[in-house]
């Protein structure tokens, strides 16, 4: 089974981005040591002839056909309600 170091909960504490006090590396540390005990436990069942499960809703390929729904608002009835457009388009300001 796994254990965990602290300098393991450092690292993934670095890569996350959090800062944590040493209490809490420790209570983090002893929780995924728990978590990953529990799933080995998965290990001791017996799964001898249990087919996967890929689908568990039973719809396979469920899609619908694309369609126009005319609601009686045009193009440039919408393009008025923005602040500001061109060409067509509504002009946003830029993010970066």
């Amino acid at each position: 089974m796994t254990k965990f170091s602290l300098s393991d909960i450092s690292h993934l504490a670095t890569l996350s981005g959090l800062t944590l006090t040493d209490s809490e590396a420790e209570q983090l540390r002893s929780s995924l040591d728990s978590v990953i005990g529990y799933v080995g436990m998965l290990d001791e069942l017996d799964v001898d002839g249990v087919e996967p499960v890929y689908q568990v809703t039973d719809l396979y390929n469920v899609h619908e056909d694309d369609e126009i729904i005319d609601d009686g608002v045009g193009r440039d009835q919408l393009l008025s309600l923005a602040p500001d457009s061109a060409n067509g388009q509504i002009k946003v300001p830029k993010v970066l």
